[in-house]
């Protein structure tokens, strides 16, 4: 059959495939072979987890009453922190932005981790640091959710909080969200009453889906603690709008931001034109930068904890060809007892990081995060 697809003939004096159709066939044939063997590889890293049957009562015991926001800040890599001509400005941002969070009571740590995807496909990173496995491939990505491999997710769920994710980026049923993370709300740009503008990519500014998830989740009494997933989306590419902070108590249900002023790039040779790319890059995670820091300094209470991490490295055009993988990543508390926590990971004081701060794979943060606040392992 593979024959005759590529155009093979089974008469005399003909070759069954010529020799670039063969090396084809065999490039296949091996690819095939690969995923395979990788699909068994792939599996029993997944069945191995140290933490599937730890019981609620010992699960992140050093958290109990804290409200949790894991925030996968789109495109924020390392280029953005370093060795770029836009690093220095972003570097400003955080610097400043440490201050400001030490004076709402708030302090950081920051690293590094190494992304399992670039430039794209950012639920490969989602499911790689819930998980704990590397899910650097959608081969390996369906793989995985088809599973019950434990999620950050399930063990804030079966510790008694409450879970929701908010992806402003879907506009559909996500069965993902319930039958591998076991939400219990899903939040996108269709159920979190936004009537503003889109952004290129983003259907809402990062500083509407912080308000959003604070009215439907944060805001509310005698509630259960709060795990909330938060895909930040404003520094989503193609980078060619970004919108304009404004103040908090003018948000509403966005229909404001009509009427803000919003830096544009939409002429053709704005993608043929490195420079204005970068430029444009660095414009929106500055933005979606000082809407978290700003975020937390209006609304942030003294249980909030927050791990921010960037999902990817951007395209070549901004970061350059062959750079690496790696992502800042923060933990950001108003208790200095959840600091303490991470003190042995050698993590830096702030939110920027150090060219010297350690890289861990992202796989390897669920298992090191519940280690540090006080989870134990199933025998």
């Amino acid at each position: 059959m593979i024959c005759w697809l590529f155009g093979a003939q089974l008469v005399s004096r003909s070759p069954i495939a010529s020799t670039s159709t063969a090396a084809l066939i065999v490039r296949e044939v091996h690819t095939v072979q690969a995923d395979i063997h990788d699909k068994g590889v792939f599996a029993k890293e997944i069945k191995h987890d140290r933490f599937r049957y730890t019981p609620a009562s010992k699960l992140l015991r050093a958290l109990r009453g804290k409200d949790v926001i894991l925030d996968f800040v789109e495109s924020y890599g390392k280029v953005s922190v370093e060795n770029s001509s836009f690093a220095p400005a972003i570097d400003g941002v955080l610097e400043q932005g440490t201050k400001q969070l030490q004076a709402s009571g708030f302090s950081a740590r920051t690293a590094f981790v190494t992304s399992s995807t670039f430039g794209g496909v950012s639920w490969l990173a989602h499911s790689t640091l819930q998980s704990g496995v590397w899910a650097n491939s959608q081969l390996r990505y369906n793989q995985l959710v088809g599973t019950d491999r434990f999620t950050l997710s399930d063990a804030f769920k079966r510790a008694g909080w409450r879970t929701v994710v908010d992806s402003p980026a879907d506009d559909r049923v996500w069965p993902v969200g319930k039958t591998f993370y076991h939400y219990d709300a899903i939040y996108d740009r269709r159920n979190v009453g936004y009537h503003g503008p889109t952004y290129t990519y983003a259907s809402m500014p990062d500083q509407y889906l912080y308000l959003g998830l604070q009215r439907l989740e944060l805001e509310k009494r005698n509630r259960p603690p709060i795990f909330a997933e938060v895909n930040t989306v404003s520094s989503h590419m193609p980078w060619n709008q970004v919108p304009q902070m404004i103040p908090w108590s003018q948000v509403g249900d966005g229909s404001i931001f009509e009427r803000e002023p919003t830096e544009k790039n939409l002429d053709g040779p704005f993608w043929i034109t490195p420079k204005r790319v970068r430029a444009a890059y660095a414009h929106s995670i500055e933005y979606s930068l000082n809407a978290l820091v700003s975020y937390v300094q209006h609304y942030g209470r003294k249980n909030l904890v927050l791990i921010v991490v960037g999902d990817e490295q951007p395209l070549p055009i901004v970061s350059g060809e062959g750079a690496s993988h790696d992502v800042p990543i923060s933990i950001i508390a108003h208790d200095p007892k959840v600091l303490h926590q991470i003190n042995s990971w050698g993590w830096n004081a702030g939110l920027r990081p150090s060219p010297r701060a350690p890289v861990w794979p992202m796989s390897a943060f669920r298992d090191r995060f519940l280690t540090a606040y006080d989870s134990t392992p199933a025998p």
